[in-house]
């Protein structure tokens, strides 16, 4: 299904500030609530696309790369590709609903569930990776199988850390909660704060017995093959995100992403010009005069092209279409082929007895034409 525009999801403009977008997405979120709507799968999707449209609108990065490339541009990412849950939601955005009313400090969860929403999350770190395409693979886009180094969950314990992925127990800091609650006494009257646990570091439980695998790190450093689908369209230096192929993250946590960073091959025939190319085309004197058929470089390979009779050095000619697609678009590049007329420098006697008799003619010396033809002058001159 296609996915929506996130400034349509939030019904922001795409010139909303950082706190009208904050504001819009809890608007959204708390209508869809799955508190408000239980069982409504429907609500249940409209509450995820509004939690991945903020998670990319409250970023300024991720913002200006959706806004220059689109959807296209995050490589699939967000919350939705990513498989975050809805805990993962609350977990990351929890601050968005607080003190706002009938919804309490996790966003509306029942007892049970607010407890495992204010767990910390542990999220594994993203990995950056460049990859050089030449024109055809961006003209066309293309899937790439990537090697990447990174942490994996320790297969062991299940990236959980401990022996045989079992060996814990309830922290008693926070009595298996992941947090912990204090009140303090002010002028003000008594405050209560709701702090991650120290001890487990929100975790909830406490390692028994570390698994001698990964030392109770549950990470492992392995190498992945991640396949990654390329959009045509793409530009040097543009990053396209995929969603969960970074490092694991300790103890179940939410994988990072990986980053994949674009860079263009030089074409040893066409210059890249944002969605057009240039081929530049040198052409001797007596083609430039008398016109002749060339071939011309393309990204989908040699197309045929006259040459016209009298063609001036500089004159550019335009073959429509046959530049780049343009990202997330409909529309194609042209590819423009500028002329250059080669000169020499070294030439034998008879060349120079025949470029001296040019120069007596009227069509070489810019004077008034006469009524013959050009190719009739040009037939007498070397008769």
């Amino acid at each position: 299904m296609r996915k929506r525009d996130y400034y349509e999801v939030l019904d922001v403009s795409k010139t909303a500030s950082a706190d009208e977008i904050k504001k819009a997405y809890r608007q959204k979120a708390i209508q869809y609530h799955p508190d408000k709507n239980p069982g409504d799968k429907s609500a249940e999707e409209k509450f995820k696309e509004a939690a991945e449209a903020y998670e990319v609108l409250s970023n300024p990065e991720k913002r200006q790369r959706y806004d220059h490339f689109g959807h296209a541009g995050m490589g699939g990412g967000g919350f939705s590709s990513g498989g975050m849950s809805m805990e993962d939601i609350f977990a990351h955005f929890g601050d968005v609903f607080s003190g706002f009313g009938g919804f309490g400090r996790f966003g509306g969860f029942s007892s049970a569930s607010s407890h495992s929403a204010q767990r910390n999350v542990n999220r594994g770190t993203n990995l950056r990776i460049k990859v050089k395409l030449n024109l055809q693979e961006i003209a066309f886009g293309v899937e790439k199988k990537l090697k990447v180094k990174k942490f994996i969950n320790c297969h062991h314990c299940n990236g959980m850390g401990a022996a045989n992925g079992t060996a814990f127990t309830n922290c008693n800091s926070c009595k298996g909660t992941g947090y912990v609650t204090r009140i303090t006494n002010t002028i003000l009257g008594q405050m209560q704060t709701t702090t991650g646990c120290p001890t487990c570091q929100g975790d909830g439980k406490i390692i028994t017995q570390k698994c001698t695998h990964c030392s109770g790190e549950g990470l492992l450093r392995d190498e992945d093959v991640v396949l990654v689908k390329i959009p045509a369209g793409v530009e040097e230096g543009m990053q396209l995100s995929v969603s969960g192929k970074g490092n694991a993250a300790r103890r179940g946590g939410v994988n990072g992403d990986l980053l994949v960073v674009i860079e263009e091959e030089k074409h040893p025939e066409l210059i890249r010009d944002g969605i057009d190319l240039i081929h530049f085309l040198t052409i001797t004197i007596p083609e430039a005069i008398l016109g002749t058929p060339v071939e011309i470089p393309t990204v989908e390979g040699k197309v045929k092209v006259k040459i016209e009779p009298g063609t001036q050095p500089g004159k550019i000619l335009r073959l429509k279409n046959k530049g780049l697609p343009e990202i997330n678009g409909y529309r194609y590049g042209d590819l423009l082929v500028k002329i250059n007329v080669f000169i020499p420098k070294d030439i034998t006697r008879d060349e120079l007895r025949i470029i001296e008799k040019l120069k007596e003619s009227d069509t070489f010396n810019r004077k008034e034409h006469h009524e013959q033809s050009f190719f009739s002058r040009m037939k007498n001159i070397f008769e």
